[in-house]
């Protein structure tokens, strides 16, 4: 595994640059982990051999209680001076996981995600960065200026902004809990191109912008948790999204939008509620859907009684140049 050096980046506290020198060390000594769906994560944590954590893994993806012979001083020490270290019964848990993509390391909130300012990172998030990947390589025109609507980790922005050297990409997000960690995550990254800034939608950016990507929560969640409440429909919020897009696309910019819908009849509620706001504008746009059949357990429960199934899509809309 090669070294990377951390490259300079924006003044962080101490122990935000301690959460950042902890991410380099795990990185560099070739941890991975992939984030779960909340629901795997709760079924496979339940198995008895799983109850506590025995290396980086599960300490730091499966959010596992552990031991001080579990992990080496070094990271204990790093862990301490961020300050993610908690007593738990008779070890310890960190406050934090880290998951991969892009061959980056981002953290995020520890399962399980029930605070108000729970930062997640997971299936969607790489989903909606696949998208966003693939429509920069794709892109023809120049993009000098993008964002990250509703960042969370960032994990789009520097994803993007690896694609585009040389351009302004913004992330941008309500949560004080998600800057703190776009910030960490953009510099341990090395992305300098990227901006966080706190913003509600884009109330707080302004000009024109080239590409805009966002994976904004869409699910009717009944606790309205921030990272995951989209509306009494669940699709509220990826429709106010549409609207900025509306308003703030540069000639020839893009929309790239991860959301999820209730299917009732066959009918996508996003999709109908989508195109009536899309109809009255000068946007041309596809959708896709990405995953038929997903968080089916949400089905049991009384905000989504009325639906088939769940399914997650890819908006696309695109301002003529």
């Amino acid at each position: 595994m090669t070294e990377r050096t951390l490259a300079p980046g924006p003044v962080l506290t101490r122990a935000d640059s301690a959460l950042r020198e902890l991410g380099a060390a795990l990185r560099d000594g070739g941890y991975r982990f992939t984030t779960v769906t909340p629901a795997t994560h709760e079924r496979v944590n339940r198995r008895p051999e799983n109850a506590w954590a025995n290396d980086p893994r599960g300490v730091f993806g499966w959010s596992r209680p552990f031991t001080d012979e579990t992990l080496s001083p070094e990271i204990i020490t790093l862990m301490d001076a961020a300050g993610i270290r908690e007593r738990h019964r008779d070890g310890w848990r960190s406050l934090v996981r880290f998951s991969t993509y892009d061959d980056e390391v981002f953290v995020h909130s520890a399962f399980p995600t029930a605070a108000a300012d729970a930062v997640f990172l997971g299936p969607d998030t790489y989903r909606m960065a696949d998208a966003a990947v693939a429509h920069v390589e794709a892109c023809r025109r120049q993009v000098r200026r993008a964002v990250d609507i509703g960042c969370g980790t960032a994990a789009g922005a520097v994803v993007v902004a690896k694609r585009l050297p040389g351009a302004e990409i913004l992330a941008v997000d309500i949560n004080p809990t998600a800057l703190r960690y776009a910030q960490v995550n953009a510099a341990l990254a090395g992305t300098g191109g990227v901006r966080v800034r706190h913003s509600n939608l884009l109330d707080d950016v302004d000009g024109d912008i080239d590409l805009m990507i966002s994976n904004p929560p869409f699910m009717i969640d009944p606790a309205g948790r921030a990272y995951r409440h989209g509306g009494p429909n669940g699709h509220e919020l990826p429709v106010a999204i549409i609207d900025v897009a509306a308003r703030r696309l540069a000639p020839g910019g893009s929309l790239v939008l991860f959301a999820g819908t209730g299917v009732v009849g066959g009918e996508h509620l996003f999709r109908r509620a989508a195109a009536a706001r899309l109809a009255g504008t000068d946007l041309s746009w596809t959708y896709r859907e990405v995953d038929p059949d997903v968080y089916g357990e949400e089905l049991d429960g009384p905000a989504y009684a009325h639906a088939e199934r769940i399914a997650v899509v890819v908006l696309t809309a695109t301002r003529a140049g």
